[in-house]
């Protein structure tokens, strides 16, 4: 079920048949390679072109630009069946999903018509380039400038921590264009950035999990590009709009992690009734008991939440509270579940043989992406007390 040459919205029926095409992916083609991937940290290039005939690059991507135009409730169910087998996988379309999020939402129609059909078929792939070595959380902080000079922008700069960096072909990038501004965030603007001259990868950025996906530092010598790349035609908007798919982004970690928690849960309720000690199953052990019960609430209560914000999404509601909230708990889910299960394992649960390893890994990167975990309370504090005033 490819994005190319959709002509409408799926309904319910084709989203199912979507979700149960991917279940069957999943077992068939992902599941057999995931170790071999992980463990060598490579760019998993038959996933990714299968990723692409699935449709997955223009997953939220509207009809008219050639995407399925999936509500977040689907792509959240998507995100989490790919994460319970292999959460990596699901960077490498999300972060580009958050590009195409953003022409759609924020570009003019011109810049529609010509970004978007290539990002909905996977033609063209990228990501969202915000983070610099002395920015992440406070994008304010950016340093990187672009000047004017008659129809182009020169743009000068280093990004940090760039999902597909290396792979990816175009990004949004946020820049500087009136440094001076104050407050700050109305001197920044988003340009669609593609790799040409004076666009440069630095180094392949080495991680504890979240491996075969490349994050990378991108660096940015006097690079040209037109005017016309920039987003919405209007300088000053740029933070904005790089904080206007945030909500989304967010579902997608939140969902990750219900991914791992249930991932975890998984491979600890098998293990649990195959592993025997004093005569019987260990899950028949009040001890290992507790900690399954413990895991599948946990696990259950995360998706419930990320379903929750997936749905005030779709209604078009501000959801920064509910995807704060999804994002928070479900990420602490997925780290809680992985350690838990990795512990009912035993020493298999520490060897690079058993997947239960590489869960343990890849969770902590869900309490980190996105904003971390201590700011997302902060907004969850903040928007409970704006929405109850005394």
């Amino acid at each position: 079920m490819s994005a190319t040459g959709t002509a409408h919205v799926l309904d319910n029926a084709d989203q199912q048949q979507l979700l149960e095409a991917i279940d069957r992916w999943l077992e068939r083609e992902v599941r057999p390679v995931v170790k071999e991937h992980d463990h060598a940290d490579r760019w998993p290039a038959e996933i990714v072109a299968q990723m692409k005939d699935l449709g997955l690059f223009g997953a939220t991507v509207g009809a008219d630009y050639g995407g399925l135009g999936l509500p977040a409730r689907t792509y959240a169910e998507i995100v989490m069946k790919i994460s319970s087998v292999w959460m990596a996988i699901t960077g490498i379309f999300n972060s580009h999903l958050m590009l195409a999020l953003a022409i759609e939402k924020f570009g003019t129609e011109a810049q529609k018509r010509r970004w978007l059909p290539g990002l909905a078929s996977g033609d063209i792939r990228g990501g969202l380039a915000l983070t610099e070595p002395d920015a992440g959380t406070d994008l304010q902080g950016i340093r990187m400038t672009a000047r004017r000079d008659g129809d182009h922008y020169v743009i000068n700069g280093t990004k940090t921590w760039i999902s597909n960096g290396i792979e990816g072909s175009c990004f949004a990038l946020l820049v500087k264009t009136d440094p001076k501004s104050e407050p700050r965030r109305n001197g920044m603007s988003l340009f669609i950035a593609p790799k040409q001259d004076g666009f440069r990868v630095g180094r392949k950025l080495e991680k504890l999990g979240y491996k075969a996906i490349d994050s990378a530092e991108l660096i940015f010598e006097d690079y040209r590009i037109p005017a016309d790349h920039l987003i919405g035609g209007v300088e000053g908007q740029g933070f904005y709009q790089a904080t206007g798919g945030l909500e989304l982004g967010r579902i997608n970690v939140a969902s990750r992690g219900v991914g791992i928690a249930e991932g975890a849960l998984k491979l600890a309720t098998d293990y649990a009734q195959l592993r025997k000690t004093f005569g019987k199953p260990i899950a028949e052990h009040q001890a290992i008991a507790l900690k399954l019960g413990e895991m599948a609430t946990r696990a259950r209560a995360a998706r419930l939440l990320t379903l929750d914000a997936a749905a005030a999404f779709d209604r078009g509601q501000r959801c920064d509270m509910e995807a704060g909230m999804a994002k928070y708990f479900a990420s602490e889910a997925a780290l809680e579940n992985s350690t838990e299960s990795m512990r009912i394992h035993g020493a298999y649960g520490y060897s690079k043989e058993y997947d239960i390893e590489r869960l343990y890994r890849d969770a902590p990167l869900t309490c980190i992406g996105e904003g971390t975990n201590e700011m997302q309370r902060l907004i969850i504090a903040k928007q409970l007390i704006k929405r109850n005033p005394v």
